[in-house]
């Protein structure tokens, strides 16, 4: 059976914003030597982005439900398209900060949007197999855009990067006009409607495990150029090649997230997986001074950055049933404050001289964090219960 081609658009916006959030932090040495700053100050440009995609996912989803889904895609992909481009000419830090955070508004509400289209484009039955077809994008952004783009920048210049990041958006935009079906909008819906899911503790343990717990592998993602080339020793010719081996490893991951997820249940498979995070960045700490073993800690570590994408969706779309877009932005929004968070508080041990293998140190904190809290949600919303028994037995646990 062919790929449906309606979900392809989607893809390729999703390979735009693959491309733009991840590429970065193979370029972050070349960034800060252009725009003379520290590789801390450097990696604030990742936090800068991922705050806004957690600003403008959730007020971009508010404003926009009552229109139609394809012309709201259309609108945050050139949204998209615009800043990436302007950050290829940015002049200065500042400037560029400004920018990066205009780039993040529209990302979580592109995928708000687009997981709520591809289940309808999907059908009943299929709704899983449609929204990962759409984060396809991601996956082969990991696996192809980021080392490819990453060595480009390394080659010719960083701001090639933006420029083909600006261009995948333009070829996402003709799609999404040619192939993206016009789909009937929710006209009875509001803001308030879609925002009523947080007042559940169902929703906001999601969210805290997804932002904490998967902020500890952004504390090794963002510093792992100078990582892999200080502490273990590649060249720098050579990060395309690491880039490529952390793609491969989210390719893989991805798609054991889901199988796990289908045997053992979302909230099992999540707690094993934050285990799991736990141990290799531990790994990181330890044992990265070995080139072989740092390699073979780059696929692990890739593997188990989106392995948990399958499970904690599905746990974030039985808290919120029928704000489904919404919720899926708010994920996004998860999602890069973990990327903050993890940008941020990794470079705090290194402004204070400490070697490149301390940040994977803080996130094995992150991660303990995460995992205690997956082992609660656990307890109080396993598969075997009920919404509605979960929230009968939370209200003591509230007191």
């Amino acid at each position: 059976m062919g790929i449906d081609k309606r979900i392809i658009p989607l893809a390729i916006g999703g390979l735009g914003i693959g491309t733009t959030e991840f590429t970065i932090m193979g370029l972050l040495p070349d960034i800060a030597k252009t725009l003379q700053i520290t590789i801390p100050e450097a990696g604030h440009l990742i936090s800068a982005y991922a705050l806004g995609v957690v600003i403008g996912a959730p007020i971009l989803i508010g404003y926009s439900v009552k229109f139609p889904a394809k012309k709201v895609l259309i609108v945050l992909m050139m949204l998209f398209t615009l800043f990436n481009a302007l950050s290829a000419v940015a002049p200065d830090y500042t400037m560029m900060l400004i920018i990066r955070f205009m780039s993040g508004l529209p990302h979580g509400a592109f995928f708000g949007v687009g997981t709520v289209v591809a289940s309808r484009l999907a059908g009943k039955g299929r709704e899983a197999l449609y929204i990962s077809l759409m984060f396809t994008g991601l996956t082969v952004a990991n696996l192809a855009m980021v080392p490819l783009v990453t060595y480009i920048g390394h080659a010719f210049h960083w701001r090639w990067y933006f420029a083909i990041v600006g261009g995948i958006g333009l070829v996402a935009l003709i799609f999404l006009k040619l192939w993206l079906p016009e789909l009937k909008t929710n006209g009875e819906t509001h803001f308030l409607e879609e925002l009523k899911f947080l007042k559940k503790k169902q929703a906001w343990l999601v969210l805290m495990i997804t932002a904490i717990g998967f902020g500890g592998l952004f504390t090794w993602f963002s510093y792992i150029t100078p990582l892999m080339t200080i502490i273990a020793g590649i060249k720098s010719s050579q990060m395309a090649y690491v880039m490529i081996l952390a793609g491969s490893g989210m390719v893989v991951g991805n798609l054991a997230g889901g199988f796990l997820s289908d045997r053992l249940g979302p909230e099992k498979t999540c707690c094993l997986l934050l285990f799991l995070m736990m141990a290799s960045l531990t790994g990181v700490f330890f044992l990265s001074e070995y080139q072989n073993v740092a390699l073979t800690l780059t696929f692990i570590c890739g593997a188990l950055s989106m392995s948990v994408a399958a499970p904690i969706n599905i746990m974030m779309m039985k808290a919120a049933p029928r704000s489904e877009m919404m919720a899926a932005a708010f994920m996004q929004a998860a999602f890069n404050i973990a990327n903050a968070m993890g940008a941020f508080f990794g470079g705090i041990p290194l402004e204070k001289g400490l070697p490149f293998n301390y940040p994977s140190l803080v996130g094995v904190g992150m991660t303990l964090i995460g995992l205690l809290i997956s082992v609660r949600y656990m307890y109080l919303y396993r598969s075997s219960k009920t919404e509605e028994e979960a929230d009968v037995e939370c209200v003591p646990c509230d007191k």
